[in-house]
C-alpha cells in the first residue's frame, strides 16, 4: 500500500467520517451506516477502499463483520506527517516575517 492510496481512501468526505467513527471503537457496517444516509452496497465499497489502503481491519463475529481501525495504516501515516513537520516552523516563521513587512 502506498502512501497515496492511504491519502486517497482519506480524501473521501464519507470515508473520512466512517474512519472517525471507527476511532471510536469497533463497528459493524450497519452501525456505521447509520445516520450516514448511504446505501449498504456504498458503505461496503468505502470499507474496501479503507481496507485496501490498509486504515481498516476487520474481523468476524457469528454472522457480523466488525470493522476497526489498523494501526498500522495510523503508523504509516504518522511516519509521513513527521517527514513533513519539520519545515513547518520554519515555513510559519517566514510567512509571519513577510506579513510583518507588508503591514509597514
Amino acid at each position: 500500500m502506498s502512501d497515496t492510496e492511504l491519502f486517497r481512501a482519506l480524501a473521501d468526505p464519507t470515508r473520512r467520517a466512517v474512519f472517525e467513527r471507527l476511532a471510536d471503537g469497533e463497528r459493524n457496517a450497519t452501525e456505521l451506516r447509520d445516520g450516514a444516509g448511504i446505501s449498504q452496497p456504498a458503505m461496503s465499497q468505502h470499507l474496501a477502499v479503507l481496507r485496501e489502503a490498509g486504515l481498516v481491519a476487520e474481523r468476524r463475529q457469528g454472522r457480523h463483520v466488525l470493522y476497526r481501525v489498523d494501526p498500522e495504516g495510523l503508523d504509516r501515516m504518522f511516519r509521513w506527517l513527521t517527514r513533513y513537520r519539520a519545515f513547518w516552523p520554519d515555513r510559519v516563521e517566514a510567512l509571519r516575517q513577510v506579513l510583518k513587512e507588508m503591514d509597514q
